[in-house]
């Protein structure tokens, strides 16, 4: 829709009214300071949760893989073969070797329930770029070293070379009972993957430590696989799960943190139409502001009718005065949302230090630090309901304006 010059200097003169119209003019930078904090709250929270879900996911996935493995009874015997058909099979990736079990830990008298995790070299060499501390190279097997997550350490007050006591309930039988089985291990590095459970409880060592501290022989607990593509890890892994039906479970990343992503799903619906609202709220101020100029302008648009104005003109020129409206309100608030997003943390951390609260505390919400990815198409999304609304609530005013009889107002002029 492309405006004449008439229609351009009459909704100019209009957008910026005189002091006669001033409460028209507030009631129009009221419409467009709440569009701007509807589109900026959407922009920011979306982004927020954007972030939220593919963290977890990008940290969940990336310590434990697409999928897992497990035997029926936590022993997994004779598992080269198996690994050997995952290498085989097409979209698979990686398909390593796991020992997961709950033990103990105590350091100068402090307790703490771990878990310890045996990987392969490999995999403790993928864990070099979430060191806090240390060196993963001196974590040998048989060398008594291990690594462990940043808020153990602290829980246990421990710090790189100090030594930890790991128990292993389930110890040697002897004539007086069982006993449990105590190792200790030099904290060769201290890690953060930045999922608060990974860096509250993981003690990671050589597979062939914890083989020895588990008394499992060679038997491992769990096989980890990893694809080409997360989404369709289900039919990728079809062939090996029916290939081990009755002997081993075969659990993807869907099914292990089912409940966590759709409460994600859930709330990310909820938190969209809920914020929809404010933008909503802001397109009825739109309205209200164009009905009360429609009004307080009816002996000009009369005068314009009989100048040669047209009906399709006054549509025209109150249409954009309301999307000018909308559009500058969406433009600015789409701003304000992406400068939010860039200082998100300095704004966590001002928010903390002005009313001493942990807003962000890690034990709640899994990540250590607020996450945020923009999504260009959902931002598009948001922009373009914005700026539809808004052309929307002009419709009515601008049909109202058109619709003027010029005789009737000026009867009596």
């Amino acid at each position: 829709m492309f405006l004449t010059p008439f229609e351009w200097t009459i909704a100019r003169r209009y957008i910026l009214p005189g002091r006669s119209e001033a409460f028209i003019a507030l009631v129009a930078g009221i419409s467009l300071v709440a569009v701007m904090l509807g589109v900026g709250a959407l922009v920011v929270v979306m982004s927020v949760m954007n972030g939220f879900r593919a963290e977890l996911m990008d940290k969940i996935v990336g310590l434990n893989g697409h999928a897992v493995i497990q035997a029926y009874g936590g022993r997994l015997d004779n598992w080269q073969g198996i690994v050997r058909s995952l290498q085989t099979t097409p979209g698979v990736t990686r398909a390593v070797p796991l020992i997961e079990q709950p033990l103990l830990a105590t350091f100068n008298g402090r307790v703490e329930a771990v878990i310890a995790r045996g990987n392969t070299q490999a995999d403790i060499a993928r864990l070099a770029d979430k060191k806090v501390a240390g060196s993963f190279k001196d974590i040998q097997p048989g060398a008594g070293a291990v690594a462990i997550g940043s808020r153990l350490a602290e829980s246990l007050g421990v710090q790189v070379g100090d030594t930890i006591t790991v128990i292993n309930p389930a110890g040697r039988s002897t004539p007086f009972g069982t006993v449990p089985r105590q190792i200790g291990y030099r904290i060769a590095a201290i890690f953060e993957i930045g999922v608060y459970d990974y860096d509250n409880a993981f003690v990671v060592m050589p597979i062939s430590d914890a083989q020895t501290l588990l008394l499992t022989g060679d038997a491992i607990g769990m096989i980890e696989v990893t694809t080409r593509d997360a989404d369709a890890v289900g039919t990728i892994l079809a062939p090996i799960k029916a290939q081990l039906n009755g002997r081993a479970v075969v659990t993807d990343w869907k099914t292990l943190n089912a409940s966590l992503f759709q409460a994600l799903a859930v709330e990310r619906v909820a938190m969209f139409v809920v914020l929809s609202i404010i933008v909503l709220v802001a397109v009825f101020n739109i309205l209200s502001s164009l009905i009360m100029l429609v009004r307080a302008k009816t002996r000009d648009i009369a005068i314009l009718r009989t100048m040669g104005a047209t009906r399709r003109s006054m549509i025209r020129i109150f249409v954009t005065i309301g999307s000018l409206i909308g559009a500058v309100g969406t433009g600015a608030g789409l701003a304000i949302g992406l400068v939010f997003l860039y200082f998100r943390q300095s704004v966590v951390h001002g928010v903390e230090w002005l009313t001493g609260q942990n807003l962000w505390d890690p034990s709640i919400r899994f990540l250590t630090d607020l996450p945020s990815r923009v999504d260009p198409g959902e931002i598009a999304a948001i922009c373009g309901m914005a700026l539809a609304l808004s052309f929307l609530a002009t419709l009515y005013p601008a049909i109202r304006a058109a619709s003027t009889d010029p005789v009737q107002v000026l009867r009596y002029e």
